[in-house]
């Protein structure tokens, strides 16, 4: 496996990947509201490749939080092939790792919390999704300590 940055070149391929993992109708969640017309955050969306394509991808998007900045995280996506080999973890590991380099604070998603409890993530109270969404999966990383504390208010794009 080959981890790199995703490049305009591989969009359609990620899409491809994300259409596949995901069930049909993805972009009507409510998380995707607050990516129309917003650019990614490049240097954290990932790629993993073989001599296949594209094994697995990550990507964040810049929101406001409360009117703070934060990293939304997703989708992420692994393909079935490659299912349960560790893949989704390494892509998580390393961007987080990337976005503290890169003096990102916070750090939320909405998704399982078992899953994403054991990269650090916990719910967050007091944080306001695009409805519909379950406030219980509403999950948040601290990237610096505290970064979360006194942040509340609803999530928008930037």
């Amino acid at each position: 496996m080959r981890l790199g940055q995703e490049t305009q070149a591989d969009w359609w391929e990620v899409e491809a990947l994300f259409d596949l993992c995901f069930a049909p109708g993805r972009e009507a969640l409510s998380s995707y509201r607050l990516r129309d017309g917003v650019d990614p955050v490049a240097d954290l969306c990932l790629t993993l490749r073989d001599e296949s394509g594209i094994a697995a991808a990550i990507r964040f998007w810049p929101v406001q939080v409360g009117g703070r900045p934060a990293l939304l995280l997703g989708p992420i996506a692994v393909h079935p092939i490659h299912q349960g080999a560790g893949l989704g973890g390494w892509l998580i590991g390393e961007s987080l790792e990337r976005a503290t380099r890169l003096c990102w604070e916070r750090v939320l998603l909405v998704g399982d919390a078992p899953y994403y409890a054991r990269f650090g993530f916990a719910r967050l109270d007091g944080i306001e999704m695009p409805p519909p969404t379950n406030p219980a999966r509403v999950l948040g990383l601290a990237l610096v300590p505290g970064a979360w504390d006194g942040v509340s208010g609803v999530v928008a794009p930037v």
